[in-house]
């Protein structure tokens, strides 16, 4: 049995807190000059808009990297990389046998087992611990997006129960149809 909870970070691009990041840069044994570049670059920016003979006043913007940015695969990979690091420490640290793939802002927690129950307690655990890591990093789960796949060998008749999230204050994820 495999089963996959995939889940979905809520305005990554425009939630990435620069003074955050340059920390991380620092922290991950940064060459000085280059946290210094990376922070002069995202700290304390301002933009204003136009609009055809309109211009607005100058506002700060703190927060966010832009995503046509050739910058911004690499930084969100930076600012990820302790989230991701610290999740797989507490999932190994309490045994769970879960893989993680992060796409950016699209994460999978796999389990595999030849237990349904095993795989359903490993899939809770590990998700209920990587919804509550984004809130230190200013980032939050977009729960209406998260969703359970499982998949079996069983020739029998399929039909896994939801995963009941109910103890961590979510509703229910009915597993989505697969073939």
């Amino acid at each position: 049995m495999t089963s996959i909870l995939v889940f979905d970070i809520a305005q990554f691009f425009p939630s990435l807190n620069h003074h955050l990041l340059s920390a991380i840069l620092g922290k991950a044994g940064f060459n000085s000059k280059v946290v210094s570049f990376i922070s002069n670059y995202l700290v304390n920016r301002k933009t204003s808009y136009f609009w055809n003979n309109f211009s607005s006043y100058l506002y700060d913007i703190n927060m966010g990297v832009d995503q046509g940015s050739a910058l911004s695969p690499i930084l969100s990979a930076l600012y990820l990389s302790p989230f991701l690091h610290i999740l797989e420490k507490r999932l190994k640290t309490l045994d769970l046998n879960i893989s993680i793939l992060s796409f950016v802002d699209d994460s999978l927690l796999i389990s595999q087992s030849k237990s349904f129950y095993t795989s359903n307690t490993h899939l809770f655990s590990s998700y209920n611990i990587a919804s509550q890591l984004p809130l230190k990093f200013g980032l939050l789960i977009e729960y209406s997006k998260t969703e359970v796949f499982h998949f079996s060998r069983s020739h029998n008749n399929f039909n896994p129960p939801p995963l009941d999230l109910s103890s961590i204050g979510r509703p229910s994820l009915v597993p989505k149809d697969t073939w």
